[in-house]
C-alpha cells in the first residue's frame, strides 16, 4: 500500500450494534476482537449466523441478487475461527444501493409532478415580470 491507502487502512469504525438478526444476505462489518476496531472488511451471510447477533454491526442487506449468492456458495471455502470464508479473494466489482420502499415509484412521481408544475408557474411568473 502507498502512504495514502495505508492511512486509510488503519481507520476504524466505532462499533454500532442493533437488534437486527444475522440471517442469509446481510452485510456485517468484519472487525478484530476489540468492538470498535471494524475496517474495510465484511461479510455477506449465506446463512443464519445467530452467533454473530449483537456482536457485529449490521449495515445492509441484499435484496436483489440471490442467483449472485448461490453463486457464492458454491466457491470453495477455509475455516478461519468461527468464520468460513473463500479460499481465494474476491473482487466486487460493483453494487448498487437499492431501496426497496422506492421500487413503487408512484408517490415520489406525484411529488414530483406537484413541484413540476409549480416551478412552472413560479417560472412563468418570473419571466412576466422580467419581461413584460
Amino acid at each position: 500500500m502507498n502512504e495514502e491507502q495505508r492511512i486509510v487502512a488503519e481507520k476504524t469504525i466505532i462499533g454500532e450494534f442493533s437488534q437486527v438478526k444475522h440471517v442469509r444476505g446481510i452485510l456485517s462489518m468484519g472487525r478484530h476482537a476489540d468492538p470498535n476496531s471494524g475496517g474495510s472488511s465484511f461479510s455477506i451471510l449465506l446463512g443464519d449466523a445467530p452467533h454473530l447477533d449483537g456482536e457485529y454491526a449490521i449495515f445492509g442487506k441484499v435484496t436483489k441478487g440471490d442467483e449472485t449468492l448461490k453463486k457464492l456458495e458454491q466457491l470453495p471455502t477455509r475455516r478461519e475461527g468461527i468464520f468460513v470464508m473463500p479460499t481465494e479473494r474476491i473482487t466486487i466489482l460493483s453494487s448498487y444501493y437499492y431501496d426497496k420502499q422506492m421500487e413503487s415509484c408512484e408517490l415520489d412521481k406525484s411529488i414530483l409532478k406537484r413541484r413540476l408544475a409549480s416551478s412552472t408557474v413560479e417560472i412563468e411568473r418570473q419571466r412576466m415580470k422580467c419581461f413584460p
